[in-house]
Parts: C-alpha cells; sequence; structure tokens
C-alpha cells in the first residue's frame, strides 16, 4: 500500500493536475489540511472514503493514521497545499514513514508563488535583467531561518527575491530588502492566489508597506521584490530568435 503526498495547489480547485486527482479518486482514505486545503477537492474522493481533517492534529497523530492505514492494506492521499517540495512539512512525515517501512510517493502541485506570478502577469526571469529567483521566508517563531539565510544576505544577489509566507512581518523584509534593492525598487504581494478573495498589491519598496497595512493583508501572501516586476525594452530571448539554428524537424 502506498502514502501519496499530493501537492493540492494554491486555493483554486481546478489548479490540480490529472494525476492527483486520479488519485484522489482512488484512495480510501484521505488526510488533509483543512485550513488551507480547497474543499471541493474532497468531492473527488470517494463516496465511502475515510476523510480525516488534519488541521488540528499533532505530527504523531498523523503518522499514527498513516500507519494504520498501511496496516489495513488501503492507500492512502494526504494533500498538502501548493507544492510538496516547498514549505510542506512532508520531509519530517516521509522520515517517520522511512523508519515505519511505510511506502509513500509524491505528487507534485502548482506552488504558490507561480500562482501569484500569473496574478500578476509576469514573468520572473526576465532577459537582461535577472535570470535566478530567491525563494525565501522570514523567520518566525516556530521556525527560524539558518545562518546565512537571512534577507539581507540573500539579496545581495539582486536576484527576484519571492518571499514565503511574510505579510505579517513586511516592515521587516520592507526594510532588510531595502539596503541592497533601493527604496525604488518594484514590489508586490498576492494574497490567496488564484482564490476568489485574491488580493494584489503594486508599488515600490518605498510604498509597499502603507498599501500592504491598507489592504489588510496579514496572511496566506506571496512578496516579490525586483526590477522583473517592471521590467521594458529588455532584450528578446535567444529562444525565438530568428537567428537561432533550427533543424528541418
Amino acid at each position: 500500500m502506498t502514502v501519496h503526498f499530493i501537492g493540492a495547489g494554491p486555493g483554486a480547485p481546478d489548479l490540480i493536475t490529472l494525476r492527483a486527482s486520479r488519485i484522489i479518486a482512488e484512495c480510501p482514505v484521505c488526510l488533509y489540511a483543512g485550513s488551507l486545503v480547497p474543499g471541493e477537492l474532497l468531492t473527488l474522493c470517494p463516496d465511502d472514503a475515510e476523510v480525516i481533517d488534519t488541521a488540528r492534529m499533532s505530527l504523531d497523530e498523523i503518522i499514527e493514521e498513516l500507519i494504520a492505514a498501511d496496516a489495513a492494506g488501503r492507500d492512502v492521499a494526504r494533500l498538502h497545499s501548493g507544492d510538496p517540495s516547498i514549505y510542506s512539512a512532508v520531509a519530517e512525515q516521509v522520515r517517520r514513514l522511512d523508519a515505519a517501512g511505510v511506502a509513500y510517493d509524491i505528487v507534485p502541485g502548482v506552488p504558490a508563488f507561480t500562482a501569484a506570478a500569473a496574478a500578476l502577469g509576469r514573468e520572473l526571469t526576465v532577459p537582461g535583467v535577472s535570470q535566478s529567483i530567491v525563494l525565501t521566508r522570514v523567520s518566525t517563531l516556530s521556525t527560524a531561518m539558518p545562518p546565512g539565510e537571512d534577507l539581507r544576505s540573500l539579496g545581495r544577489s539582486g536576484a527576484t527575491m519571492v518571499v514565503h509566507l511574510g505579510a505579517h512581518r513586511i516592515e521587516q523584509i520592507v526594510e532588510e530588502l531595502s539596503e541592497n534593492y533601493g527604496s525604488d525598487c518594484p514590489a508586490a504581494v498576492v494574497a490567496f492566489a488564484s482564490r476568489l478573495d485574491e488580493i494584489v498589491v503594486r508599488g515600490t519598496l518605498a510604498t509597499l508597506v502603507e498599501q500592504v497595512h491598507a489592504a489588510g493583508i496579514t496572511k496566506t501572501a506571496v512578496v516579490f521584490v525586483g526590477r522583473v516586476l517592471a521590467a521594458e525594452g529588455f532584450p528578446d530571448s535567444y529562444l525565438y530568435s530568428a537567428t537561432r539554428p533550427r533543424g528541418t524537424h
């Protein structure tokens, strides 16, 4: 039997892969994060499926459910918001499943930052402006950042900066990034990306704090900082250049 860790996407129920949809429909057990995963996805579960909201469960309680399902010969759809590869708490779960000898796999999903970039209508890697993206977050009471991964250090590259889960620390983000990016650098915040209540704020590092507070954004948001957000006059990429050699097939 298998525990399937499934990326359920950023919020819109139709931003889920065909593979994920098929697996959910086949699994007799579904564990999902009720505060983050869209409830509409639960309609994909079999009518007689055991559906468990993990929002108020501890890690040990979740693992107990996964091991019990495996012992009973039942496949599990374990739904996580966004994509399991970032900020998903999947690592600590699979570590325990490895120790228990429980098989699992991972189904990728649409991460919040790509849905947010789509809402902005912007490519995050623009020729001649930025070809790198830094995905990061800020320290919280629950999880500190490792040494050297503070925003000032990461910002020295000048790459497009994407800060997850940071709306409640917007003053800190602006202060620490302004040193390297400048107060005139384009910036944006997208809250609840892809959902009906999506909020988009565009400005600069000089205006962002006031704009975020005015919009009432406090959580479930992605912060973007970088010149790509307002890039104009950049060179075309080589990908579609007429000078690029192309085969006949």
